[in-house]
Order: C-alpha cells, then structure tokens, then sequence
C-alpha cells in the first residue's frame, strides 16, 4: 500500500477547526452562535493569509433529539463547507476532521473529495472515522455493530478510487469494478488519508490504513503511550513506512487574557506557549489542531495573528 506523507519534513505544522461549523457545547465559543458564512469566510482565508496547514470541518448527519442540548443540531455539511471556504482561499488544505465514512457508499465520498482536489487545485487532506452516535447511524440505516468494518473497507476502496479512474474493489460490503470516478484528483498518487479515533481498534486501523492519525480525546498524559502503540502496529503491518501523527492543543490565550478563561487554558507569551507545542513535537507529533478561547471572530482572527507571529516561530526555529 502506498504512503502520501504532506507535512515539510522535519516541522510540527498547526490548523485549526472553522468557527460556527459544529456547535457542539464541549467546543464551540458563545458568540459562534450568531455567526454565520462571513466569520467562516474571514477566519479561513485569515488561516490561508498567515500560512496555518490546515482548516477543517467535521461531519455530522442528523442529531437525535435526546443529544441535541449538549451537541447542539448545527453541523455544517463538510463538503459544503470545505467547498465554500476553498473559493476563497489558495494555499490552505481542506480537512475532513472526520469523515463518517460508514455514512456513505464509499464511491460517493471518493467522487466528493476527488471533486474537491480538483477545484482546490489539490489541497485536500480525507481525515476518516468510524462515529460514535448510536441513533444517528439507525436514522440513516447504517449498521452500528457494523462501523469499524465498514470503515476498513471504505478506505481501501476510497483510496482505490483516488489512486485509479477505475477503482477495482471486491469486498465483503461492495464490489466495484468498471465504473469510473471523475473528476480526478489533482494531488498524486492520491490525496492523503488520514484516520482518527484513539480507541486500539482505531489506533491499529491508523496503523494498518492511514497516512497520519487523528486523536480524538486523548489526554496529553496518554498521548506518548498512544503513539507507541500506533508505531509498534504500523511497523509490525507497514514495515518502516512512515506516519503523520496529529494532536489536539489545550486552549489557549497567546497573552494575557482581559476576560476569565475557563480552567486549564494556557496563555502568556508566545515563548511560554511554544513550550507546550515543543513537547508535542518531541513525542513525534507532527500536525496539531490549535485552540483558541475567544469572546468575538475579531478577537478569534487577533488570536490567530498572535499565534503565528508570537507562537509558531518558537517551534520549529
């Protein structure tokens, strides 16, 4: 199996989610709520101006009703977002972070992303998951004892279909053959995949299938033993072929914050902040989503603007 590695040898490179697109209560700001397309246009073509990775999206279908006060019902489409934001940006990758790909047939999401790559001239990154919200896979018909199967096989047979025209596939769930997907994407071999989830069942999934990993909820007391487990797997299935492991930063504030943060958010100086950063790139982190605690989009886009200029340039100087 092929690897497409993205990440400038060497670095620790930073992105982060786009406002307003997933109100859930554990991550969304107060003042997302009464934001809208502008904030999204404005926070993604800052991240684009000041040289972030990455921007992302996630993806939900359809919240049950009895989860809807703590994850809210507002969860932008992913494609639709990432399309949006991809007119008005040039340089910045487009995440998926993640992509429930149990959701779909797999060609559906291949023609998807293949679409998107071609007309963000090849700036996709497919970031992959297996879900966890129980009702929602019944509400679309969608086994949910099923997911991680299901998940294996979509990314061989999405992958097949970045890598060929005419993708053949012969699984337990779809076979495929004959049938061609295009537009084709501009990145080669194909845009890269990456797999999220930090139970070991996605762990060793990140290993077996994915060109980098995405935790998701691994505390950073964990984080070391999480990505030892995930490189002891991929070189027992993969050999010497590398990785891109990802992290989640806590919160920050990049000064001294005029309002009261919530416990356990890091601020002060730009120096003091990279430390935190420094010790994820010593573990081998090599793409990291970065958090900021904000009151407003202007105060969200100055956070940006300190980052980059106060933060970033610790980190990998």
């Amino acid at each position: 199996m092929d690897t497409v590695q993205i990440v400038p040898p060497g670095e620790l490179v930073f992105g982060l989610q786009l406002p307003v697109v997933a109100q859930t209560t554990f991550l969304a700001q107060p003042w997302e709520k009464t934001a809208g397309a502008a904030e999204i246009l404005r926070v993604a073509r800052e991240a684009d101006r000041l040289g972030f990775f990455y921007v992302s999206a996630c993806d939900h279908a359809a919240i049950p009703r009895d989860k809807a006060a703590a994850m809210s019902t507002v969860w932008y489409d992913t494609v639709a977002t990432l399309g949006f934001v991809a007119a008005a940006t040039t340089r910045v990758r487009l995440l998926s972070h993640v992509y429930v790909l149990p959701y779909r047939h797999p060609l559906l999401t291949a023609k998807a992303f293949a679409t998107l790559d071609a007309l963000s001239n090849g700036r996709v990154v497919l970031g992959v998951g297996a879900g966890h919200v129980e009702s929602e896979f019944a509400a679309l018909g969608v086994d949910f004892a099923r997911r991680g199967r299901l998940l294996d096989e979509a990314i061989d047979l999405v992958a097949a279909a970045f890598r060929d025209e005419y993708p053949v596939h012969d699984g337990a769930h779809w076979r495929v053959r004959d049938h061609a997907v295009a537009p084709r994407p501009v990145q080669r071999p194909r845009p890269p995949i990456w797999v999220g989830g930090s139970t070991p069942a996605a762990l060793r999934r990140a290993a077996a299938r994915g060109d980098g990993w995405l935790p998701q909820g691994t505390p950073r007391a964990e984080l070391p033993q999480a990505i030892a487990y995930l490189r002891e797997h991929r070189r027992k299935l993969r050999g010497d072929a590398p990785i891109e492991v990802g992290a989640m930063s806590e919160w920050f504030y990049v000064g001294t914050p005029p309002f009261d943060v919530p416990p356990g958010t890091r601020t002060g100086s730009g120096e003091a902040i990279a430390v935190s950063l420094r010790e994820l790139k010593a573990m081998g982190v090599r793409h990291c989503g970065v958090r900021f605690r904000t009151r407003s989009c202007d105060e969200l886009v100055e956070q940006m603007q300190a980052f980059a200029r106060e933060v970033a340039p610790h980190v990998n100087a």
